[in-house]
Formats: C-alpha cells, structure tokens, sequence
C-alpha cells in the first residue's frame, strides 16, 4: 500500500513542558506531506522527524491560540532562508489573514516564494483541498473562538492486475489501465473473461480526522464514521469535566465517547493539560475505548 502516515510533532496542552510541545503533527500520503497546526518549536521536531522540508505545501490551522499557531512564521522565515520557490497554502479560520499577513510583509521581504492564506468557514463542512489521492475536508468544532477541524480521506483506487492474468490471456500493455479500473477482457475468439479474474481488490479507502480544541459534541460524528484514525483533544480527566466544559474542552472520557459514536477504527489522544500523568488519561479513555493510544512526540503511526 502506499504511505498513509501520521507524524506527532507535538501533542501537549497551551503550557509547554519538558516533556511535550504544543499542538503541531504531519501527515504524510504517498510523500506529499501535509501539517495540522503548528506551535512553537516545531521546526526542531520537523529536523528531528526527518521529513523533507520541500515536500510540505500545505499547512492546516485548527484555530488562532497560540499554541496552535506561534510557530508558523517561523516556518514560513525558514523556508525562505532555504531557498523555497513553491507555494506554500495554509488554511485556517477567519482571521488568518490579518494576523499573518502584516507579519509576513514585515518579516519576508523579497522571498522567492509566495504563501497563500485560506480563510476557511469555521461554521460549515466543506471540501477544501483535492488532489489525484486525497480529498482534505473542513468541519466545524466547538471551542471558545473559531475552530476547525481537518478529514483526510484517500480516493478510491484502481484495482490491482494479476500478473499471471496477462500472460494467461495475452493481455497488451495497452489495456492494463482499462482493466484495473473495472472492463472485462475479449479474447481473440470472442471469449469474455470477467473483470474479477483479471484483478484482486483495490487497496481500502484509508482516511484520518483531526479534531483539537473542542467541547465534546456529537454532531460531527456522521461526518467522520467509520474512520480510520481519530485524533481527539482530551486536556482533562472526567473529575474535572466542568473545568473542561467552562474552557470548552474535552475528557478522556469523553475523546472516548465520540470515538464510539462515529465507529473509529482507532483512537489518538492528545493535547494533555501538564495537571496529569499521560498514562492516567490514556486509562480513562481506554475504559470506554479498548483501541486508545497515547500521542506523543516521535510517534509514527502507518494508517
């Protein structure tokens, strides 16, 4: 299968600590690489990942917190300092331009590249980007400012030939891609032979949400069913539920709940308040979720 690839950059709440960054994860389909939030000192964990530089072109915003965002200057900067020529798209609520804009003007004077800032709608789902492999979709989250969340979701694919097949029938070159994407084959004598002879199954769709800061709210979970892999913000333990709600975040527990309701595959939990252990949040939410993992910096999951 080709790469489907989830990087953790960092996965800690809005206080750095010494052992977690803030917000910031790559997401790597077939070495085109797409990053969700970016906090302070994410260029030394994109150094420490070893990920190419030159193949990120798209960079996605949840929201303008700082700590989901304070890093993306110093990206762009450093691009330019490397001698960037492509363009580079980030996307991120209203907002975005005015924050940025100026610092950019200010900053990157005479930059070989240009940077586009999407101003996306953070009260709506929509597709926003779309390319030959994946469709990028916006959906709305529930936090004290605007919020959005990101679905990565692969597109279908041709399925695969069977090698044997072609030298059995005498297939040509020519006729290969044909076949892959569904027609039966006729022999020289008129003879039909069906498509699911010729073939095996195409590889499974494969798709990743992400979904940081928000209240707990099931509403997106029709939209997101069945994913693969969630990620879901789970800042406090259940015992602190009102702090999470008067902040308009979620609990472990709660991460949990919703991962239920939309039938995830698999559940990533993150952006951890420093009050708590990783793994007395990792606990709470395994209680209601038996596939819940831990994020945390270096982590690499293949989807």
């Amino acid at each position: 299968m080709e790469k489907f690839e989830l990087h953790i950059l960092g996965c800690g709440a809005a206080l750095p600590t010494p052992h977690h960054f803030c917000s910031s994860q790559v997401l790597n389909i077939r070495e085109k690489l797409f990053m969700v939030d970016c906090s302070e000192g994410i260029q030394m964990q994109l150094r420490r990942s070893r990920l190419k530089f030159s193949h990120l072109n798209h960079i996605f915003i949840t929201h303008l917190h700082g700590d989901h965002c304070f890093g993306l200057m110093g990206v762009i900067s450093t691009f330019a300092l490397l001698g960037r020529t492509a363009t580079l798209h980030v996307y991120g609520p209203q907002g975005l331009r005015e924050i940025f804009q100026p610092q950019i003007d200010f900053f990157c004077q005479g930059m070989d590249y240009t940077v586009e800032l999407h101003e996306l709608d953070h009260k709506q789902s929509e597709a926003i980007y779309d390319d030959r492999s994946v469709t990028v979709y916006s959906f709305p989250l529930k936090h004290r400012v605007p919020c959005i969340g990101y679905l990565f979701k692969e597109k279908e694919v041709m399925r695969h030939i069977r090698r044997d097949a072609i030298d059995a029938f005498g297939i040509p070159i020519s006729q290969i891609n044909n076949i892959k994407a569904g027609m039966d084959w006729q022999t020289p004598d008129g003879d039909i032979i069906p498509n699911h002879l010729l073939t095996t199954p195409p590889d499974p769709i494969r798709s990743y949400a992400y979904c940081s800061d928000t209240m707990f709210s099931p509403r997106n979970a029709e939209l997101l069913e069945g994913v693969d892999l969630l990620y879901h913000e789970a800042t406090f333990l259940q015992a602190h539920e009102l702090l999470a709600r008067k902040t308009f975040h979620s609990t472990a527990q709660q991460a949990a709940t919703f991962a239920q309701l939309c039938h995830a595959k698999k559940l990533l939990i993150g952006h951890f308040s420093s009050r708590y252990e990783d793994a007395d949040v990792l606990a709470e939410a395994q209680s209601v979720f038996a596939n819940t993992i831990a994020a945390k910096e270096g982590l690499c999951i293949s989807i």
